[in-house]
């Protein structure tokens, strides 16, 4: 199922601004045996986590996330609804199940004013620089009631495994799993260039990130993630299967 932090990762640059690409990458694909490739874990293998190896104080340069940091996005389908998604950085943590201390971040989607869905996400950075997603609480709401928590999970409980959001170093032709929680949460990422140019409602950057995220449980979605130097996502891409249209308009990085 995808949650608000599903559609937050999956960032679609709406009808608010135009779409500027370029077509040059940062080199030739990289080996996915590689050094850095066999700690990127995949699929649903198992992993153990030293909690003394991370930190909740996220860094990467991809995606720093400091306490009131705050990224608001517009989505727009087909149909011409518009949703407004803002995600908040916390100054609080949470230890998960398998014992990290992880920072949360706070997303809602609203729309009209009506609250559509409240989640908190959960992510830690560990020593050698690589940032892991280790679960989430979502809601859905209708008529202002929760009507499903769908989607949730938490790495160490439950069979769930922690993932990685962005590996330290990102290079071409590295494959990894974001989260795994069977038949609930799947994600998986390959790391396609660093040097792409991106054009958005905020700005226009350089040295920006691109990924290809799929999940087994939607096996027709394929999206292409933009992920801006200093500030984080900015744009994302369907290549097949997508749903939404979703643009960053404003953010507040005090730093």
């Amino acid at each position: 199922m995808r949650t608000a932090a599903d559609r937050r990762r999956a960032l679609v640059l709406g009808p608010l601004g135009a779409l500027a690409l370029s077509a040059c990458g940062s080199g030739p694909a990289g080996d996915p045996g590689s050094p850095t490739a066999p700690s990127l874990p995949r699929g649903d293998d198992p992993v153990e986590l030293d909690p003394a190896a991370f930190t909740p104080d996220i860094t990467h340069r991809y995606w720093p996330m400091r306490p009131g940091d705050r990224w608001v996005y517009e989505e727009t389908d087909g149909g011409g609804s518009v949703q407004r998604v803002e995600v908040t950085v916390l100054d609080r943590t949470r230890t998960t199940a398998d014992g990290v201390e992880a920072r949360v971040v706070h997303d809602v989607v609203t729309e009209g004013g009506r609250t559509l869905e409240d989640t908190l996400d959960w992510y830690a950075q560990d020593a050698g620089g690589n940032v892991w997603y280790l679960g989430e609480q979502t809601a859905e709401y209708e008529n202002g009631q929760i009507v499903s928590t769908e989607g949730s999970w938490e790495a160490g409980r439950d069979g769930a495994q922690p993932g990685i959001l962005l590996p330290a170093e990102p290079r071409p032709g590295q494959h990894y799993r974001q989260e795994y929680l069977a038949g609930e949460a799947e994600d998986e990422a390959f790391v396609l260039s660093t040097g792409e140019q991106v054009q958005v409602p905020t700005g226009t950057y350089t040295g920006v990130l691109m990924t290809r995220e799929t999940t087994p449980l939607e096996p027709d979605v394929v999206e292409l993630k933009f992920y801006a130097p200093d500030v984080g996502p900015v744009l994302a891409v369907p290549v097949s299967g997508g749903a939404g249209r979703e643009a960053l308009v404003e953010t507040t990085l005090p730093g």
